[in-house]
């Protein structure tokens, strides 16, 4: 099966939108990029902050599907969704399902509205934690710490991602923040969760996406060249903090190794990676989980520009990915449409080329995580 379609919604600042229609506008240029009729689609998967149900935006989109999808496992949602959909049309369970998105996180802090939660509750487990002030950014904080004093990696290395994440943001129109910044503007900035200031961690955003897949019978009528799903991963870690055995493994150590085994692909064959990074730390630790480089070695991995496009490494987040471009809450069905548009060639100045002679890219991976580390999904996609 194949991903023949992608699209984002307005996204950054959209105050004048609800994200039933965030949803709508996304699913409909998704369409729209694939050629196909919106009859075609069988099957439907969703999630979001909030209490949008899969079957409301369903009829929302004017869909009756037969297959649906409503896993919540936070930003990694979407890979997990894209594996269950390839699998699904593979049994033959569906022949076009359609992965959408859409959420006014930005807009409903600044309008005052609760409408949703970026935590995984406070009932169970995590009640013994959300008293002491234990939020989601500090869980964050808490495993970056803990990584610098095991393997000695320095809040200057954490900053380049944020630097170089930004540089690929400036080649992006849609990027919602496109200034360079540098190492001392990253360290400089005010304090959120020790090691984090403000530039370490995502922007808040409102946005949507979609994504396509199709079985192969349906690719030769769409307008757009498929982008192969070659193999997927998913696996869940923990909630509970004190059920986390190592804070400088992330759980993409297993999705990854999954998905490039069921790929028949190894890490250093990828072209480009997306991954989540609602915090710089995110980014380091998912690039050793998946192999790219050994455990520990992160911090001289993400340095000297190695994540930019065009910068002679391994391009990261292409866009400029959830610090610099958008994050709309659950971030990782942008990764998706990011490296679907990279795979065809659509990035513009921020197309990733191969070799000497500027050759397209042919693999890529994108890896979302969920929670605070709590889940992971890795999917490797081909042409």
């Amino acid at each position: 099966m194949a991903v023949v379609g992608v699209a984002l919604s307005d996204c950054g600042r959209v105050d004048d939108a609800t994200p039933y229609a965030l949803h709508a506008q996304a699913a409909r240029r998704a369409l729209a990029d694939a050629g196909l009729d919106r009859s075609l689609v069988d099957g439907f998967a969703s999630a979001g902050l909030g209490t949008l149900a899969p079957v409301e935006v369903a009829e929302y989109l004017g869909l009756r599907p037969t297959w649906v999808d409503s896993t919540s496992v936070g930003g990694s949602t979407w890979e997990v969704m894209a594996a269950h959909a390839a699998d699904a049309i593979t049994a033959g369970h569906a022949r076009v399902v359609l992965l959408a998105y859409g959420s006014t996180a930005r807009a409903d802090v600044r309008a005052g509205r609760r409408t949703g939660t970026l935590s995984f509750g406070t009932r169970g487990p995590l009640q013994f934690e959300v008293p002491y002030g234990h939020t989601l950014i500090a869980k964050y904080a808490m495993a970056a710490r803990r990584h610098m004093i095991e393997y000695g990696t320095t809040i200057e290395q954490l900053a380049e991602v944020a630097v170089q994440a930004r540089a690929n943001a400036a080649l992006n129109p849609e990027a919602m923040f496109r200034t360079p910044v540098t190492v001392d503007e990253v360290l400089a900035g005010p304090m959120i969760a020790d090691p984090f200031t403000k530039l370490h961690c995502c922007v808040r955003s409102d946005g949507g996406a979609a994504v396509l897949l199709a079985a192969e019978e349906y690719v030769r009528d769409c307008r757009t060249s498929p982008v192969w799903v070659l193999g997927s991963g998913e696996h869940v870690s923990h909630a509970a903090m004190s059920e986390w055995a190592d804070f400088t493994v992330s759980p993409a150590a297993v999705s990854g190794r999954l998905a490039f085994e069921r790929a028949g692909v190894r890490p250093d064959e990828m072209d480009f990676a997306e991954i989540y990074d609602a915090f710089t730390y995110m980014t380091l630790v998912t690039l050793e989980d998946l192999g790219f480089c050994g455990k520990g070695e992160g911090g001289a991995f993400v340095e000297k520009g190695r994540l930019r496009v065009g910068g002679g490494g391994l391009p990261v987040n292409t866009d400029g990915g959830g610090l610099s471009a958008q994050h709309p809450g659950m971030r990782g069905l942008f990764l998706l449409v990011e490296a679907v548009r990279q795979l065809r060639g659509e990035g513009g100045e921020r197309q990733v080329r191969r070799g000497a002679d500027g050759a397209l890219p042919r693999l890529g991976v994108a890896s979302g995580t969920g929670g605070w580390f709590c889940s992971s999904g890795t999917v490797v996609l081909g042409v």
